[in-house]
């Protein structure tokens, strides 16, 4: 399981990046991986609502469909891929230091992002083998994710 975490303080207070981060909107905006998100439930972000995305690393594109497991509202959230080719999971808590909040975005994918080049015995081989450069990226990706989210809220 590949598990990356990162944080940022962000000079906005926890309700306004909680609001940005709840929107699906918004996704595409700060996580750069993401083509497109779209929430496809009614109603504000809640336990059971869904989004649907694309997504595109190293070249590799994929859909999903997530679903919000944990919500405590300006606390935290949980989110799990409940279809698509990676399994994937992420947590975000959200903590009031001073005038900003602390973002802290964890993702977990499994059983590796080696998986996305296929499922052949080729594919899988070079999986494997590409597995801890894939890992590496995608670390060095969600430490620019969260910067690229603080970015984004300040220039708002």
């Amino acid at each position: 399981m590949a598990v990356t975490e990162a944080s940022v303080v962000i000079s906005r207070p926890v309700p306004e990046v909680w609001g940005y981060i709840t929107d699906a909107a918004n996704l595409s905006v700060w996580e750069p991986a993401v083509v497109e998100a779209t929430q496809i439930t009614d109603g504000p972000v809640a336990v059971g609502t869904k989004w649907r995305g694309a997504s595109r690393l190293l070249g590799i594109g994929w859909k999903w469909v997530g679903e919000f497991t944990r919500c405590d509202v300006n606390k935290t959230t949980a989110f799990k891929s409940v279809q698509g080719k990676l399994a994937f999971s992420n947590t975000t808590h959200f903590d009031e230091v001073g005038d900003g909040t602390r973002f802290t975005y964890r993702m977990e994918s499994e059983p590796g992002l080696g998986q996305m080049f296929g499922n052949t015995l080729g594919s899988r081989i070079f999986g494997r083998l590409a597995e801890p450069i894939v890992a590496a990226v995608y670390r060095r990706a969600v430490r620019s994710r969260v910067q690229n989210l603080a970015n984004v809220l300040a220039a708002a």
